[in-house]
C-alpha cells in the first residue's frame, strides 16, 4: 500500500511531483490561486480545493505525510521590507498569509499524520528576532509532540540557481533522519537550461534596459547591492522570484551586442527542475509567478525519499 500524502499550498504541484516520484500517493490538495489551480489541473487531472481556512479537518482524508510550502512573503527579507515601507503587518501579524501556519497546526493536531515536510524562506529562522521560529518549533515539538529536524538547503547542486530554503521535517516517532547532501563539486551549468530559438519579445526594450542600468548605477553610488543580474552561462543564476514577471532583472541573459533578455517560461520550468513534459497553460506573467513561487523538484524528491525510507523502516 502506497504512503499517502496531502499537498497544501500546492502551487503548481512541484512538491506533489516529487513525492509521487518517491512512491507516494496524493489524496488531497489545496491551493487558493485560481491561475495556479489551472496549471495544477492541467498537469494532474484534478483541481485543488481552495482556501484551506474554509476546509474543516473532517473533510481532509487520512494521510501519512502532510506536505506544505506555506506562503513565505510574510517572512522573506524583501516581503518584510515592503510591508514595513507600506506600514503593513508582516509575519504572524499578516492576517492574510502569516497565520496560515496555524492551519497546518490544526490539521496536524486533528489528523495526526506520521510525518510532515514544511518549506519556507531561510529568513524564517531570523524573522522577528527569531521569535517566529521559536513559536513554530514550540508548536511542532511541545504542543503536537513531533520529533523535528530542520536545515537550510541550497538547490544549486540540483539546478543552476542559488536558491536557499529552510526545510522542516517531523516524525511522530523518533528516527535518525538526515537531510540529503550532494558530495559532488560539479554543479549544473546555466547554459544547459536555455532554449535555442527564443522569441524577440523576451529581449528587453531600450527603455527598460536603460532604466535597469540607471537604477543599478544609482544604488551602487549609495553603496547598495541592488541591480540587475547578467548570468554567467557556465555558472548559476540568482534566485528566481515571483516578481520576475515585472522586469526579469534578477536573471538576465548576457547581451552579445544586443539588449539582454529574460528567461522564457520553459526555461524557468527547467530552472526549477520541472520535466520537459510539464504543461504551461497560463500567460507568461502567471507562469513567471508560479515558477518563482515553486520548489525545486529534484531537491524535494531527495528529501521525500529520505522521509519515505524512515516511514517504511518504522513500519
Amino acid at each position: 500500500m502506497k504512503i499517502r500524502f496531502i499537498d497544501l499550498f500546492a502551487g503548481i504541484g512541484g512538491t506533489r511531483m516529487a513525492f509521487e516520484e518517491a512512491g507516494c500517493r496524493c489524496v488531497f490538495s489545496s491551493e487558493w490561486d485560481k491561475y495556479a489551480q489551472i496549471t495544477y489541473e492541467e498537469n494532474f487531472g484534478e483541481k485543488p480545493v481552495g482556501d484551506i481556512r474554509e476546509i474543516p479537518s473532517s473533510d481532509i482524508p487520512d494521510h501519512d505525510i502532510l506536505v506544505a510550502g506555506f506562503p513565505c512573503q510574510p517572512f522573506s527579507i524583501s516581503g518584510v521590507s515592503k510591508k514595513k515601507s507600506l506600514g503593513k503587518p508582516h509575519g504572524f501579524k499578516d492576517l492574510t498569509q502569516g497565520t496560515l501556519f496555524f492551519e497546518i497546526k490544526r490539521i496536524l493536531r486533528d489528523k495526526k499524520p506520521e510525518s510532515f515536510l514544511l518549506e519556507n524562506v531561510k529568513n524564517l529562522q531570523w524573522h522577528d528576532k527569531k521569535n517566529t521560529f521559536k513559536v513554530i518549533l514550540n508548536t511542532l515539538e511541545k504542543e503536537l509532540k513531533y520529533n523535528v529536524y530542520y536545515e537550510v538547503l541550497d538547490a544549486v547542486y540540483y539546478v543552476p540557481q542559488h536558491r536557499e530554503r529552510i526545510f522542516i521535517v517531523g516524525f511522530k516517532k523518533p528516527v535518525d533522519f538526515k537531510f540529503p547532501h550532494h558530495n559532488s563539486e560539479k554543479k549544473p551549468r546555466f547554459k544547459d537550461i536555455l532554449e535555442k530559438n527564443v522569441d524577440k519579445k523576451y529581449t528587453l526594450t531600450d527603455h527598460l534596459w536603460n532604466y535597469l542600468q540607471e537604477y543599478a548605477k544609482k544604488h551602487k553610488e549609495k553603496g547598495n547591492g541592488f541591480g540587475f543580474g547578467l548570468t554567467d552561462l557556465n555558472g548559476h543564476a540568482r534566485t528566481l522570484s515571483a516578481r520576475y514577471y515585472k522586469d526579469g532583472s534578477e536573471i538576465l541573459i548576457s547581451p552579445n551586442g544586443k539588449n539582454p533578455r529574460r528567461l522564457t517560461p520553459r526555461e524557468c520550468a527547467r530552472l526549477m527542475g520541472f520535466p520537459e513534459g510539464f504543461k504551461i497553460p497560463v500567460s507568461d506573467t502567471q507562469a513567471y509567478k508560479q515558477f518563482g513561487n515553486s520548489l525545486v523538484v529534484p531537491l524535494v524528491y531527495d528529501i521525500a525519499k529520505e522521509i519515505v525510507k524512515k516511514l517504511n523502516s518504522k513500519n
